[in-house]
């Protein structure tokens, strides 16, 4: 079977992409990924609050003995006190290197102009494309979502122009309306959209009544909000779609490339179950594709999309209004006790 797609411009052997996470900054797992079946990479994230968190850090620790005596200032010389992006940068240059499969940066960045010289600084290291991370985490009860979303938009036009690779958005779900919000980026040329980036959230020891921060993967159910997404801007937009969050298996894959998608991303499967889960998605989909006699991702892309889809409801709330109607269906399943 053909798996081959294309997306941000880049052709691809199959739709299974690796998702920014910690297993891709070690050169041995990459090329175990890669050996599996990843069709392309992306590189963990470029933190911007990292790099000053670390520079924070390093102030502190080599101002620590300054002025103990009257003819010492400081010990250390003051260029050394702002560290930058070089150290990710040289790790991501080694990864590119060792990979003959795309790899794509992913940006976290918080002033517009590090969204713009960082993107640069990726772009010389070699990156295939960029993918840029929007959300808004609220804390301020005085920014209303237009001037986010007006901002997202600002900072997507400034890194078009930046660079000349190709530039994805990875978006929260978080939106009002997020199809209005990815229709005004689309405007923008953006090359794809990667729905959606699962943000970490805490939690409460009530043990030890303090905060903690738990390891946040996702389950086999969770990918339904991408799909359902991807079916209704399949046709919507220039743009290409990846489903992330929630793809686990193959028939997870197939469910994807149906309702629109052009690629998807995989992390929480490969921590569950190692690389090898790639080769087994791609298995499976090659051995459903045969059975229903498709040749190529092509022939069924998009044929459960809200565009083509024989169910007017299928993507609307008469969904939902259907299911409760059907209500005691639930009982057949799960019988009360």
């Amino acid at each position: 079977m053909n798996l081959n797609t294309k997306y941000l411009g880049l052709e691809l052997k199959n739709p299974i992409i690796v998702g920014a996470s910690n297993l891709v900054t070690d050169l041995d797992m990459l090329k175990k990924l890669e050996d599996a079946g990843a069709a392309a990479i992306v590189y963990k994230s470029l933190f911007e609050e990292q790099i000053h968190l670390e520079n924070l850090e390093l102030h502190q620790g080599m101002t620590d003995y300054n002025d103990r005596n009257a003819e010492m200032n400081n010990l250390f010389q003051e260029s050394l006190y702002e560290a930058g992006p070089e150290e990710f940068l040289h790790k991501f240059s080694k990864a590119k290197k060792a990979l003959s499969i795309p790899l794509i940066a992913s940006l976290n960045a918080v002033y517009d102009e590090s969204w713009y010289e960082f993107a640069v600084k990726l772009q010389d290291a070699g990156a295939d494309a960029i993918e840029l991370n929007f959300y808004s985490t609220p804390s301020d009860f005085e920014i209303d979502g237009r001037s986010i979303i007006n901002e997202e938009l600002d900072v997507l036009e400034g890194v078009r122009a930046a660079v000349t690779i190709p530039v994805s958005v990875k978006l929260s779900p978080f939106y009002t309306n997020p199809l209005f919000t990815i229709a005004e980026m689309d405007k923008k040329n953006v090359h794809g959209f990667v729905l959606f980036n699962r943000l970490f959230q805490p939690d409460i020891n009530i043990d030890t009544e303090s905060h903690h921060f738990p390891y946040n993967l996702s389950h086999e159910q969770d990918n339904r909000l991408a799909l359902r997404f991807a079916g209704l801007l399949f046709g919507k937009v220039k743009a290409d779609i990846c489903a992330s969050m929630g793809v686990f298996s193959g028939a997870d894959v197939i469910k994807m490339i149906l309702a629109g998608a052009n690629a998807v991303q995989v992390v929480s499967t490969l921590y569950k179950h190692g690389p090898k889960q790639i080769t087994q998605m791609l298995e499976d989909m090659q051995i459903w594709m045969a059975s229903k006699q498709y040749n190529s991702l092509e022939d069924f892309r998009g044929n459960l999309s809200a565009k083509n889809s024989e169910d007017p409801f299928a993507y609307s709330r008469a969904q939902y209004v259907d299911i409760l109607m059907k209500s005691n269906q639930i009982f057949k399943n799960y019988p009360m006790r």
